[in-house]
């Protein structure tokens, strides 16, 4: 979507001749800049466009800089943190990043849903059901080549980020005219507090690799291959339904000629992952909904209204009732819920409704339980904070040395946090 650049306004006192009526302009993340456009820009852009390969290098460099110096940073921790203090020797090369969920998919990969007969049903049971099954498929694929789990996992996110970035910096180029913007937009990303997530071998950078080319597909009203590419993302993480509410609405707002209806039966693919797995959970326990209760056992996920949630986070974070890593981590959660209700009317006072929904969605699942957990990394979920902070920067600059003087020790702080094995969300 493009945005149109002023034009010079008339005199008030010396009225122009009425300009002939336009069609109304879509709601696009794009600052209206009211500079002049530099000569040739219009044309520099246009090649941008035309020949996105040398964009999409500088993407994957900036990309490869950022795992570069997150893996420096796990190799000095192997060394000032050990595990005992006085240790002589310093941990395994791979060890700082087989921490908390990455140790259940490795379970699940490894053994299964529910070895030996084993499930909920036993005592002391680790709620492994809690985790959809695409992560700990695709591990099992990969570490038939890669014999450690550990390295397999680290490098399906490594792949599967560089997929993601591709995908984020096309998204940001269909928004934002500036030839800048995509850069700005991956930037912004890689340097988000949580980005040791996409490093490690969890979710968020599967799905991403999953759900970004999906909303690329869907702008491009390639509606099969959106449904496809949903779908393998409900199999990663709960999230990609709520991907599938976006896009089934944005195939709505976008249906004006009868063959475009003839698409429609695909926006209902996304959701038989989620029934297959609720089916083989049922067949194994007897519950359909067994990775939701999963959860509630294991991570205090029962339904609470927002409020209630807010407040025993509040309670959690200020009123001394945790140790003081817990507490911090429940500060960072409320920020980011904060961030969240922020982006939500953002999009909503710029009509864009798909990506409401997607974040809405996002913030009713995780507002809703005993207390907030995980908010901070489902803020990598949510491409449109990085596309309207590129596009806020670049009206105003002095926003991108803001951001980076403040989220790069935040990342620093919180990749540290997680190699050492302290709890960061």
């Amino acid at each position: 979507m493009t945005t149109l650049s002023p034009g010079l306004r008339p005199h008030p006192q010396r009225p122009g001749p009425r300009p002939a009526p336009s069609a109304p302009r879509s709601p696009s993340w794009a600052p209206e800049d009211p500079r002049p456009p530099r000569p040739g820009g219009r044309f520099r852009r246009a090649a941008a466009r035309l020949s996105p390969g040398s964009a999409d290098r500088s993407v994957l460099w900036l990309y490869l800089l950022s795992r570069i110096s997150l893996w420096i940073t796990a190799h000095f921790v192997r060394w000032l943190f050990p595990a005992k203090s006085g240790a002589r020797e310093a941990a395994p090369l791979l060890e700082p990043f087989q921490r908390w969920d990455a140790n259940h998919y490795l379970r699940i990969a490894r053994d299964g849903y529910f070895p030996a007969d084993a499930g909920p049903w036993l005592s002391g049971w680790d709620n492994r059901e809690a985790f959809f099954p695409g992560f700990p498929l695709v591990l099992r694929a990969v570490h038939t080549v890669v014999p450690d789990w550990t390295a397999a996992g680290l490098l399906i996110s490594f792949v599967a980020g560089a997929v993601a970035v591709l995908a984020l910096a096309r998204i940001a180029r269909a928004h934002l005219p500036d030839t800048a913007a995509d850069h700005r937009t991956v930037l912004f990303f890689l340097l988000s507090p949580c980005t040791v997530f996409l490093a490690a071998g969890y979710t968020e950078a599967l799905f991403l690799a999953l759900a970004l080319p999906a909303w690329l597909a869907a702008l491009r009203h390639r509606w099969a291959l959106a449904a496809v590419l949903t779908a393998l993302a409900t199999t990663v993480r709960v999230s990609g339904l709520f991907l599938a509410a976006a896009i089934a609405l944005l195939f709505v707002l976008t249906g004006r000629a009868r063959h475009h209806w003839r698409s429609a039966g695909w926006t209902v693919l996304p959701a038989l992952p989620p029934a297959a797995y609720s089916w083989y959970l049922h067949a194994h326990t007897g519950d359909w909904m067994a990775w939701k209760h999963a959860q509630e056992r294991g991570w205090y996920r029962t339904f609470h209204t927002p409020w209630e949630a807010w407040a025993n986070t509040w309670h959690a974070a200020f009123d001394q009732t945790q140790t003081t890593g817990y507490a911090f981590m429940s500060q960072a959660e409320l920020a980011a819920m904060l961030i969240g209700l922020a982006l939500l009317g953002l999009l909503l006072r710029r009509r864009r409704w798909p990506e409401a929904v997607y974040v809405a969605l996002s913030l009713w699942a995780l507002g809703t339980s005993y207390w907030y957990t995980s908010i901070p990394r489902a803020t990598l979920l949510w491409w449109p904070l990085w596309i309207g902070l590129a596009a806020l920067s670049l009206r105003r600059p002095w926003v991108r040395t803001a951001y980076l003087g403040v989220a790069a020790p935040l990342a620093t702080m919180m990749a540290v946090t997680f190699l050492t094995g302290r709890w960061a969300g």
